[in-house]
């Protein structure tokens, strides 16, 4: 299954790129959003796409063709955006988006980020970051310090039930897989949710630092917009989605630049129907026009 880009008419009307602008896609993945503003910044425009997943970064590569416009694909974090641009000798951007939403093409890769496959728990973006993995984080961390993570980046509300088993259960055996702990959840579900879908994300976050990669990119806006550059942010979680609103708040009381819409915005009933994934979905935009 390939990833819909989710709130895509939204985004590029957020963003308005234009024929000549340049455009950072932060999170290109498979390149859906890529290709759709690529269209409106042809025929003289700029487009760099930046993803920590290789495999990612390839896949778009082979999806973006044949454009009139010079195209730009690195694999890099988003938070190294501001280096990633002096790397490639790029002037500031008109327009940035990323969309911080899981891709479905992560759970096909084989390093555990799937709770319905038996795969070694890695959960790593990128292999070659050297971060710790899931598997070693559940080694090494403290009960309640796995409570904290499965609390915070999860809102699982069984937190310290789960980590007062995961720590029994590795006494007597390595947990290396992700149906090790599956079986540690259990299956008493909370709605409609599979039980391990807060741990499976809680433990995401955790290794792949996405919060703090988040606030990061969050402070930088300054560095990587021009006067007049416009960021659109999708998130899908509770906590994503207050950094992206605090910040956008304080730039405003700066007097950096504003809001482009004051409220939140989300999917359609339709295109929640037609793609599920979307359903937490929440898009904000900001117009920096003092930097």
């Amino acid at each position: 299954m390939s990833h819909i880009p989710v709130l895509l008419n939204e985004a590029i009307e957020m963003l308005h790129p234009k024929p000549g602008d340049f455009m950072i896609d932060g999170t290109i993945g498979e390149g859906g959003h890529a290709k759709e503003i690529i269209k409106h910044i042809e025929p003289n425009g700029i487009f760099l796409g930046i993803d920590w997943d290789k495999n990612q970064t390839k896949k778009a590569k082979q999806n973006i063709s044949g454009v009139s416009t010079k195209v730009v694909i690195a694999e890099g974090n988003y938070r190294d955006i501001p280096d990633i641009q002096k790397r490639y000798g790029l002037p500031m951007a008109d327009g940035l988006l990323l969309d911080l939403g899981f891709s479905s093409a992560h759970l096909r890769s084989g390093r555990g980020f799937s709770f319905q496959k038996d795969e070694p728990l890695d959960m790593r973006y990128n292999e070659k970051s050297g971060g710790e993995t899931a598997r070693e984080a559940l080694q090494n961390l403290k009960e309640g310090e796995i409570a904290d993570i499965l609390s915070t980046y999860g809102e699982e509300k069984r937190a310290r039930e789960i980590a007062r088993r995961i720590v029994e259960a590795r006494k007597k055996k390595r947990l290396e897989t992700t149906m090790d702990l599956v079986r540690l959840i259990g299956e008493k579900r909370t709605g409609k949710i599979h039980p391990a879908t807060r741990t499976f994300q809680a433990l995401r976050m955790y290794v792949n630092k996405e919060l703090e990669n988040l606030e990061e990119v969050l402070k930088s806006l300054p560095l990587v917009l021009t006067h007049g550059g416009r960021a659109a942010i999708i998130t899908f979680h509770s906590l994503e989605d207050r950094m992206v609103k605090q910040a956008f708040r304080v730039y405003e009381d700066k007097g950096i630049g504003k809001r482009i819409h004051k409220k939140v915005i989300k999917p359609s009933r339709e295109e929640v129907l037609q793609n599920p994934r979307s359903r937490s979905a929440k898009l904000r935009g900001f117009l920096l026009t003092n930097n």
